[in-house]
């Protein structure tokens, strides 16, 4: 898409005319949101109310749990196929589902880096590569954009792990800022000029990310000639005077922050230039214009009038199922185990149940449905599968499913909530059919409640239930136990950490087992506590926080939730029945995996480690059967006891609402797992370049590997061999390179394909520079399909931006000098070689 694109100057001379008739508390009032998701009008230049939403997963609208929408395969998938197509299609997607709901920009994609597979947000990012995640989201950025909704490159920049990220530093080299961490930012602003970016919560080498002059005014609207809108992440401004002069132009949420009067008292002051504030409000416009928000004619204000699919259209469901499907990737498969034949087939394992389909976190939507995968393989296999559960995969407890409980007040599926005032007086009582209930953060409540109950009738079926509950604050549950008798159960739930996040993200909760009478009503009231966020931020000098912050202004909130779910049988005996029958049927198919604890914001991972008993329930099936297929529920790495075991094994990420459908087809060879992984998978924990996302005691977090991640660092032997590498992927053929030659700025290269069906390849291409400081690293890929049997020529164009290196001294980039392309299926299966 070619987009005309603006100096400074001359964004400020194309709005002066509508800049110059608002003064300056206008002007200002402007750059900071007006409610959770929405930026304020102004009738008198013709802007109108601007609304965004959280993606990339899913547009999820203007509620953090609102109405159904469609529930997209997860980052990890999309950037899996190695498909410029099928990033550009989820693109264009994403922008239906945003014009259904009157959305003008999506905040996304994530293109972080996973430089340690511990990340807990590594789920919505691409990949551990640069070029891979640039080029897979200028794809998606084209693909948005060109449909008429803005997208939003998020976190700028150096934003890999999520402990303490508020307030921690990431301490990198230039050389590491320049080569590695703004490179995905770089390609995706050159090739598909995005129209916003998100500064991130953490600081870059002392220096919030907000207020960074060097990253954001200095190269990206510098250097780079960007003339998009920088907005803050949400409560990521810590000050006014230094955020306002660093390059942000907008300030996220709405609610008293560190800008509004704060901002214009510092103009007055002298602090900041008013020329400042118009060229954010210029950008400010930009944006509006490009997304249809500012017209001097209300009538050509984008109305989004046109009719979109809804999350439940058949053509919706197929579009989902392929995008998950090409992006699935075969680590192992033995004797061409893969696709499954006609025998019977033995499926266990939690995960076959209650499918995880997306991550936790702001990612989280409210899809229309979720197919497991037991459901979508009975519907293809039929009586020809046998389904056992497996071991308990959580170690935090699990809001109810309002499917499964019934509000007793009106007797439908739900519970029923009431919000009481400090006097006792009820502020609402409503009809809830969501799991988790907010509290004063998108609710559009009058007043913050002191007391919230939340009531649901248990079926009739349930004898033994985990009961508790979620959220911070003085809670009492009450139910009736077998004998009728009402049992009380008094709980203190705080929080565990300083960071705000976590009463939205990652609440305090508790659940113990109990014995419950058939159809119990169970009762939970919370006294909501007194944060006092200030107070707590504010006494800490390495929070860097001042009075006017964005953050330190929290009043209370929070989500809650009641715990109610049905407590399984002995892990030990689900194990056994799932052994049992996986010796009985011809395939065992067990699947193991993460769950949104695991892989979600504001909390990252502590081992690569299954949860629970998931690797016992896997080396009894394989012990058991004839061939076992393992099916790996995870967007990450997880490490694999079994693999030797085992006879194939299938990641299928986290593949949103028709997950089990997508699984099943994939196991089944009605299509076929085209997928290369996009992070190296440890042989071990602590095994990888970078691992530890714990900060020192002035939360600062060294990347000590420099440009050395992921696989760059396992060829240099920065760890020991990965137990598979970055780009590993076997799909349902097998292939021969010959005939490779430099043809200027491309590698040409001949295929076969030697297996006995039409297949997707992709061709990798690496350059390995002569000079030993400099990593290995991709510089270009090409997928094709090819026939059986069938020969077909290849030409890989070669990135000039991933053949350059950052000289500190002359601060430039510099040509490599001379060195070696590898043509590969990953760097643990290079084919050929040739020289620069």
């Amino acid at each position: 898409m070619t987009l005309k694109t603006h100096s400074s100057q001359d964004l400020l001379n194309t709005y002066r005319p509508l800049i110059d008739k608002l003064s300056l508390p206008e002007k200002v009032r402007l750059l900071s949101g007006e409610t959770a998701f929405t930026l304020p009008g102004n009738e008198s230049i013709g802007l109108a109310e601007m609304a965004f939403s959280d993606g990339p997963t899913g547009v999820r609208g203007l509620k953090f749990y609102g109405d159904p929408v469609a529930l997209f395969p997860n980052a990890t998938l999309v950037s899996g196929s190695w498909d410029d197509d099928i990033a550009r299609e989820v693109g264009v997607l994403l922008s239906e589902e945003a014009a259904r709901q009157k959305i003008h920009v999506v905040l996304g994609p994530t293109i972080n880096l996973h430089r340690t597979p511990l990340g807990g947000r590594l789920f919505e990012a691409y990949s551990e590569d640069p070029y891979l995640t640039g080029r897979t989201a200028a794809n998606y950025v084209n693909g948005m954009q060109a449909s008429g909704t803005g997208a939003c490159l998020k976190h700028l920049v150096a934003n890999e792990s999520e402990e303490m990220r508020n307030f921690m530093s990431s301490s990198l080299s230039e050389t590491a800022l320049r080569e590695v961490y703004l490179t995905p930012f770089e390609i995706a602003v050159q090739d598909a000029h995005p129209y916003s970016m998100m500064a991130a919560y953490n600081d870059v080498n002392g220096v919030p990310a907000t207020e960074q002059d060097h990253v954001q005014n200095q190269i990206v609207k510098g250097e780079w000639d960007w003339d998009g809108l920088i907005m803050s992440d949400w409560y990521a401004t810590k000050h006014t005077s230094e955020s306002a002069n660093g390059g942000l132009d907008l300030v996220m949420p709405g609610g008293d922050g560190p800008w509004g009067e704060h901002l214009v008292e510092a103009v007055n002051r002298g602090e900041v230039a008013e020329s400042t504030i118009d060229e954010h409000l210029a950008r400010l416009l930009l944006l509006a214009e490009r997304t249809g928000a500012l017209s001097s004619d209300r009538s050509q204000l984008r109305t989004f009038e046109q009719q979109m699919p809804s999350p439940t259209d058949p053509a919706r469901a197929e579009q989902l199922k392929r995008i998950a499907s090409r992006g699935m990737v075969l680590l192992k498969n033995e004797s061409d185990l893969l696709p499954l034949d006609s025998g019977t087939v033995a499926l266990s394992g939690h995960h076959a149940l209650a499918t995880q389909n997306m991550g936790g976190g702001s990612a989280q939507v409210t899809p229309p449905y979720q197919v497991s995968i037991a459901d979508g393989l009975g519907a293809l296999l039929g009586s020809r599968l046998a389904v056992a559960d497996g071991p308990w995969p959580r170690r935090r407890p699990l809001a109810v499913d309002p499917e499964s409980v019934t509000d007793p007040g009106t007797g439908t599926a739900g519970m029923e909530v009431t919000y009481f005032a400090q006097d006792g007086s009820v502020i609402k009582k409503f009809h809830s059919d969501l799991a988790e209930i907010t509290v004063g953060w998108d609710d559009d409540g009058s007043q913050i409640p002191a007391r919230l109950r939340i009531r649901a009738k248990l079926s009739d079926t349930i004898e033994t239930a985990r009961l508790g509950a979620m959220g911070a604050g003085r809670w009492t549950l009450e139910y009736q136990d077998a004998q009728g008798t009402v049992v009380s159960l008094d709980r203190s739930c705080e929080f565990a950490t300083n960071d705000p996040g976590e009463a939205i993200l990652r609440p305090p909760a508790f659940e113990q087992i109990c014995k419950v009478a058939a159809g119990s009503v169970v009762t939970a009231t919370v006294d909501l506590v007194d944060t006092d966020w200030s107070a707590r931020l504010l006494e800490d000098p390495r929070y860097n926080m001042v009075a006017e912050s964005h953050m330190a202004g929290f009043d209370s909130f929070g989500k809650f939730a009641l715990v109610a779910t049905d407590v399984p049988v002995d892990e030990n005996q689900l194990i056994a029945a799932a052994a049992q029958a996986a010796g009985q049927a011809d395939t065992a198919v067990v699947v193991v995996g993460l769950t949104e604890e695991d892989e979600t914001e504001a909390a990252d991972k502590t081992t690569l480690r299954l949860p629970g008993e998931q690797d016992e329930l896997v080396r009894q099936v394989a012990a058991a059967a004839k061939r076992t297929v393992v099916v790996v529920n995870a967007a990450t790495p997880v490490l694999m006891p079994w693999l030797e075991q085992v006879d194939a094994v299938l990641v299928v990420g986290l593949p949103g609402q028709e997950g089990g459908h997508a699984v099943a087809e994939v196991l089944t060879g009605v299509a076929e797992p085209t997928g290369r992984l996009v992070t190296s998978y440890p042989a071990e924990d602590a095994a990888s370049p970078a691992w530890s996302t714990s900060v020192d005691g002035d939360l600062a977090l060294c990347y000590s590997e420099g440009s050395f991640i992921g696989y760059r660092g396992y060829a240099a032997s920065m760890a020991p061999a990965p137990l598979f590498w970055f780009g590993h992927g076997l799909g349902y053929a097998t292939w021969e390179y010959h005939g490779a030659q430099r043809e200027g700025d491309q590698v040409r290269v001949e295929l076969t394909n030697t297996g006995r069906r039409s297949s997707r390849e992709t061709v990798q291409l690496y350059f390995q520079p002569d000079d030993v400081s400099q990593p290995v690293r991709l510089v270009g890929y090409q997928g094709i399909q090819v026939g059986p049997g069938a020969k077909a020529s290849v030409s890989v164009e070669i990135d000039p931006r991933m053949m350059r290196a950052w000289d500190e001294e002359s601060g430039n980039f510099v040509e490599l000098g001379g060195g070696t392309f590898l043509l590969a299926r990953s760097l643990g299966d290079v084919r050929l070689s040739i020289r620069s």
